[in-house]
């Protein structure tokens, strides 16, 4: 079953997981710039969430109605935690389940989570069979990954669409290549080719450099790819989903208004007292509102040592009575 996936324009649009960045704000944020055709979480530990750390973990899965339809990203090495926290997904409302068997990152590969899984096949597999199981056709099964560990694998990929999935989504790049190298596009078509013979109900997505909607109708259109996931590009553009950006034509007083929206939004989610987040996520967002801003370098270094939100909103503020 693709479910909701199969009533989506062709190309659709995704915004893909990012850790820390990609949370219930950021995301109404993007919703009401311009809204992808899928939204997914940040990726959650299935270990941590059958734990007794579970608490310090939901957070990650909150949303509201206008991040919709959304896509949960799980992570880990155990297949039972898998099954049940799939199964609880679907309970919470998720439009589909992803696994995460791409991330690059030394900390969770050591211990042979996401893309360490390209050299632990058998275990892939249970993890993928144990997230079937847990959604019970309720929802689409997806994975992310990369072309392969070392170098580009195509035996990789061969084997996730040998398990019937609704959705692979192809990072253009190796484990070992992290985001050193341009992200190869042609490798991901060679995917998109593999995919015909053995699976064709599988959706294939492209992610990896996509800088503007242009960019990836136009590489769907090169590859046949089914989607186009962007994630970096949002720090460029917070309209980058949009067929027609403004984000080029706001002034710096327009800009930096939203960055003070987008801080009062997270205090809101997270109040201080609870601790769920580390306020501090919130300077990385200095890149999206900040960047190509007369005086850019300046204001930064007035503004990055702030100790509180409300001192990082005084010192926008400022900037802009200073600009206006």
């Amino acid at each position: 079953m693709n479910g909701f996936l199969n009533d989506l324009p062709k190309p659709f649009f995704v915004l893909a997981p990012m850790d820390d960045v990609t949370d219930t704000v950021l995301r109404q944020i993007i919703a009401d710039c311009s809204a992808p055709d899928i939204f997914f979480t940040e990726f959650v530990n299935v270990d941590g969430l059958q734990s007794k750390g579970r608490k310090r973990l939901l957070h990650k899965l909150a949303y509201t109605a206008k991040e919709t339809p959304l896509i949960a990203q799980i992570w880990g090495k155990t297949p039972k935690h898998f099954e049940t926290t799939a199964s609880e997904l679907v309970d919470m409302g998720f439009a589909g389940v992803d696994i995460n068997m791409g991330c690059p990152d030394k900390s969770i590969t050591k211990n042979g989570c996401c893309s360490a899984l390209i050299n632990n096949r058998e275990l892939a597999l249970d993890i993928i069979n144990a997230v079937k199981q847990g959604v019970r056709g309720r929802v689409p099964v997806s994975v992310k990954t990369r072309t392969g560990w070392q170098d580009v694998d195509f035996s990789w990929p061969e084997l996730l669409l040998r398990q019937q999935l609704d959705m692979l989504t192809i990072h253009g790049r190796t484990k070992a290549e992290m985001s050193k190298v341009p992200a190869r596009w042609h490798d991901i078509g060679a995917i998109r080719k593999l995919r015909d013979d053995i699976a064709p109900k599988t959706l294939i997505i492209g992610n990896g450099d996509v800088q503007s909607r242009e960019q990836g109708e136009e590489l769907a259109r090169k590859y046949q790819l089914d989607g186009i996931m962007i994630g970096r590009g949002i720090f460029s553009d917070p309209y980058i989903f949009s067929q027609n950006s403004p984000w080029a034509t706001l002034s710096q007083a327009q800009k930096l208004h939203m960055y003070i929206r987008h801080i009062e939004l997270f205090i809101a989610t997270y109040p201080p007292d609870l601790k769920a987040r580390n306020w501090e996520s919130l300077k990385r967002m200095a890149k999206v509102y900040v960047h190509g801003i007369d005086g850019a370098s300046a204001f930064r270094s007035k503004f990055m040592p702030s100790k509180t939100p409300a001192e990082m909103i005084a010192h926008i503020q400022t900037e802009i009575a200073q600009n206006s």
